[in-house]
């Protein structure tokens, strides 16, 4: 018997069984609900749906997850989500095991289990979106935080000045907010990603130019800040921007310039390695069943 992965998302739900190897069988996909009600009711009736072939179930979900007692706090976008003890009514309803995941711990342990940060001892997965999810792996295990919050980096503070608009990090460098700038810049009708990096390699665009450059030499700085306080030997960048190979070849540029003019960064700190995720999309799916995995072995 396998089992179920569902990826809770602001816009949709993904799901797929998965063997205990970590192999995605099937991947689909249904519209994010509007309400709890109708929430619960297509959860549950996914769940019914493979009851026969399924030995538990593995929730990736936005928001501060308790994942000792399965209950979500501050659903991200889907505010209908907080404060639901989402374990507890599928284990009480089905019969099987469940356990949730924050969605940026769940890249993070997709990476740890079988990704770019198999066997490191001291990483970090960083996940572009609209706002900066992550995971931090520390001495080989997902560290959670005293409050389930470790990893939040989208609060890390850029700047303090009562005048700027865009104080933490998740605000100034959310991959949406650049990919709609770049649009912008660009003269198109709506954001366009695709568009935005082609325009960067193919084309002369100089004030593009400089908003990615600054885009990603924030993001560098923010990598030189986790090496700093939690002397890590390996950065991953996920999210659907990280499929950019430019984005990936940037930041470390960044990184690398950032160590050059500050001389105390070259010498005093090894540099360390910033790659992209190997899971893109499916990551919080692996992520997931692998959280469900770690709490059936403690169990």
């Amino acid at each position: 018997m396998d089992y179920l992965s569902i990826d809770v998302g602001g816009t949709f739900i993904k799901y797929s069984l998965v063997d205990r190897s970590g192999n995605l069988l099937s991947v689909n996909k249904i519209p994010a609900p509007a309400t709890l009600d109708e929430f619960l009711a297509e959860i549950f009736q996914l769940i019914c749906n493979f009851r026969d072939d399924i030995k538990g179930v593995g929730f990736s979900l936005p928001g501060k997850i308790d994942t000792q007692k399965g209950i979500i706090y501050h659903g991200g976008s889907l505010e209908y989500l907080h404060e639901l003890p989402l374990k507890e009514l599928v284990e009480k309803e089905f019969g099987i095991p469940c356990a949730l995941s924050n969605d940026g711990k769940a890249a993070a342990l997709a990476e740890l289990w079988l990704g770019n940060l198999k066997e490191v001892e001291n990483g970090a997965a960083v996940v572009l979106g609209t706002g900066v999810g992550g995971g931090l792996i520390l001495n080989g295990q997902l560290f959670q935080g005293s409050h389930f919050q470790a990893g939040e980096l989208s609060f890390l503070i850029n700047y303090v000045e009562a005048n700027k608009d865009e104080p933490l990090i998740g605000e100034h460098s959310s991959a949406v907010g650049f990919v709609i700038k770049g649009s912008k810049i660009l003269g198109l009708d709506e954001p366009d990603g695709e568009r935005v990096f082609v325009a960067l390699e193919h084309e002369d665009q100089p004030e593009l130019l400089a908003l990615f450059e600054g885009y990603c030499q924030i993001i560098a700085r923010m990598v030189i800040n986790l090496q700093a306080t939690l002397d890590l030997s390996r950065i991953v960048i996920g999210g659907g921007i990280s499929t950019q190979n430019r984005l990936i070849e940037e930041i470390n540029r960044q990184y690398a310039d950032l160590r050059k003019k500050h001389r105390l960064l070259g010498t005093t700190f090894e540099p360390l390695e910033i790659m992209a995720c190997h899971f893109r999309s499916e990551a919080n799916l692996l992520g997931a069943i692998y959280q469900l995995f770690l709490q059936l072995d403690n169990e």
